[in-house]
């Protein structure tokens, strides 16, 4: 770190967006805009940040995420990196190992899987490995999940490959204000961070504030409640909050108040909210697009039983991806979770 205020740095942060017409403070933004935003902050507060990945500098990223960074911050710390995710991560951990903070972006959530290798038996290992000495402070940008109509490979959900991997934490993003603080968080972390986006909800918009400084949010790794109720719990995370808000609203219609949480953090799992949210209302839903067949709903389930056996009324029920190949994109809205499939896991609920 060089030394200066981070306050005074999120301060610059709104203040170049404001010269180039995008905001005032606090604003509306979309969820891309909160992540760009984020990134620069990041990069004004520490010049070891750095950019990695296709298409990150003169293109401005495939959602133009890191547009604009290139021009501000110059071609030695916003790379252009050849078509190779592999060469990505490795060259990220040896810039880390040398006192960097790499940022890569796998430009789809498909395309992961060449750097796999690199992330589970390198960059999760090394800390571990190396008795504390080595630190890897590696944040990983995927946009996952479906929504968009994508050809194959470009809509994926594979987090829980991620949070099976001791050493990594693995975190998701649903909305503008989280977007921008998280992934603030992430990069400042000194420990590697899987940092998912749900890419259908990069246009969704929301109140940021980009000068509210990093120690008034809520830490990394803690779930939310975003919507109180007592009748039933939802949880999810990335692109299902939004669609397990939509079901809250029908059910309020018919007399039924669910409680919604938000996530965030998928490895370490924060499950106190959980928890006390089943101990009140005594039913669990969790929805989530990837499948699920030994899948992070399936963990939350057994953690759920094993704590609040006698708290349940019901089973907790699953509403998820279906344990087949993602469709091609014509299909993907009867493979997704929807209102109706997360209302009729509701009504199953209440049927126990």
């Amino acid at each position: 770190m060089d030394g200066r205020s981070g306050d005074r740095h999120v301060g610059a942060s709104a203040g170049a967006l404001r010269a180039k017409g995008d905001l005032t403070v606090p604003s509306t933004l979309t969820l891309a805009k909160a992540l760009n935003a984020g990134l620069r902050a990041a990069m004004e507060s520490d010049p070891k940040v750095m950019l990695m990945g296709e298409d990150v500098g003169r293109l401005g990223g495939v959602f133009r995420i890191t547009d604009g960074l290139l021009a501000e911050f110059g071609e030695e710390r916003v790379i252009d990196t050849p078509l190779a995710e592999s060469a990505i991560v490795g060259t990220a951990i040896g810039l880390a190992m040398r006192g960097f903070r790499p940022v890569c972006e796998i430009q789809f959530d498909g395309f992961v899987y060449p750097a796999f290798d690199q992330i589970v038996t390198q960059l999760a290992k090394m800390h571990y490995r190396t008795r504390g000495r080595v630190r890897l402070p590696v944040t990983i940008r995927i946009p996952f999940g479906g929504g968009i109509g994508a050809v194959e490979h470009h809509s994926e959900s594979p987090e829980a490959y991620f949070c099976h991997t001791a050493g990594l934490k693995v975190v998701a993003c649903s909305n503008p204000t989280d977007a921008h603080t998280m992934i603030r968080q992430a990069v400042a972390a000194d420990d590697p961070v899987i940092f998912f986006e749900p890419k259908r909800r990069y246009w969704d918009k929301g109140d940021v504030d980009v000068r509210a400084p990093l120690s008034e949010a809520l830490p990394l790794h803690v779930s939310r409640v975003v919507r109180a109720g007592q009748d039933a719990t939802l949880v999810a995370y990335g692109p299902m909050v939004r669609t397990c808000l939509d079901a809250a609203d029908v059910m309020a219609g018919k007399g039924r108040e669910l409680e919604m949480i938000d996530l965030r953090t998928l490895s370490p799992l924060d499950l106190a909210p959980v928890l006390a949210s089943v101990r009140r209302t005594g039913r669990l839903v969790v929805v989530h697009e990837a499948p699920s067949n030994v899948s992070l709903s399936a963990e939350i389930a057994a953690q759920v039983t094993e704590a609040a056996f006698y708290s349940l009324e019901a089973p907790v029920l699953r509403v998820t991806g279906y344990d087949t190949p993602y469709p091609p994109s014509r299909l993907e809205e009867h493979y997704l979770p929807d209102v109706g499939r997360v209302l009729d896991a509701v009504d199953r609920s209440f049927r126990y």
